[in-house]
């Protein structure tokens, strides 16, 4: 094969990477508090903006914040009384650990398992960076 058909080979086989003028921005929650539990009104929207399974991040945050909830449509109930800051201190901890590069920091990430190992692949850069985390 020519370098010319390579190449071209190459560029069809490159993930779609979606790029914006916009930066990402960090979602913040919307939560209330009713009685002993928190609410957080807007759990599916974060978990879309970050791309990754709802399961997984709710699986994060209530390890985090060690409490007991469960989700109830778009939103995620915990049992307890939690601050709006620190669960936002939790979600920004989240996304910067499995959702950021920490290559090039942009948001266009997967999160793939490669035997027992969780990794980062950037599809933006290609940077792999592996997980400390037995979520």
């Amino acid at each position: 094969m020519k370098y010319e058909e390579l190449l071209e080979k190459v560029y069809k086989e490159l993930p779609e990477v979606k790029t914006s003028s916009e930066r990402f921005e960090m979602p913040k929650v919307q939560s209330i508090i009713q009685g002993n539990k928190t609410i957080i009104s807007n759990f599916v929207k974060i978990v879309q903006t970050f791309r990754r399974e709802i399961d997984h991040l709710q699986k994060y945050i209530l390890r985090e914040l060690a409490t007991p909830g469960n989700l109830d449509g778009p939103r995620l109930i915990l049992n307890r009384k939690i601050s709006s800051v620190l669960i936002n201190q939790k979600v920004e901890q989240y996304a910067n650990t499995f959702v950021i590069c920490k290559e090039c920091g942009k948001p266009d990430t997967t999160l793939n398992k490669e035997g027992r190992f969780t990794y980062v692949k950037c599809q933006a850069c290609g940077a792999k960076h592996y997980i400390n985390s037995k979520i």
